[in-house]
């Protein structure tokens, strides 16, 4: 063979892409079915619940910061919450309050 028509082999198309192209396809669908349900959807799950617990919050229930201050809230205004540990008081963004340690208000019981 010459080298020509290694060049021809080489570029020539082997077939029409048939079962070979549809297997590919169907594993790109389930990576993808993959990565939404263990990745994407419980992502969603917890940043809404999340964003629930900032809602709940009240004075006086004992908080926990993203940065590990531990403290009571004080004070609640619109995206500033003050609160106190220790002796000192810190003005953070709701944002940052990562959870609720313990609630010192009375929760409203459901009807």
């Amino acid at each position: 063979m010459t080298t020509a028509h290694l060049s021809l082999l080489l570029i020539a198309p082997t077939g029409s892409g048939g079962p070979g192209a549809s297997a590919f396809i169907i594993q790109i669908g389930l990576f993808i079915a993959i990565f939404y349900f263990l990745l994407i959807r419980p992502q969603r799950r917890q940043a809404e619940q999340h964003k629930q617990l900032l809602a709940s919050l009240q004075r006086g229930d004992q908080v926990v910061t993203s940065s590990g201050i531990v403290g009571e809230v004080v004070h609640i205004k619109d995206d500033q919450v003050t609160i106190r540990s220790g002796e000192a008081k810190f003005v953070i963004l709701r944002s940052g309050i990562s959870s609720i340690t313990n609630r010192t208000a009375v929760e409203a019981k459901p009807a």
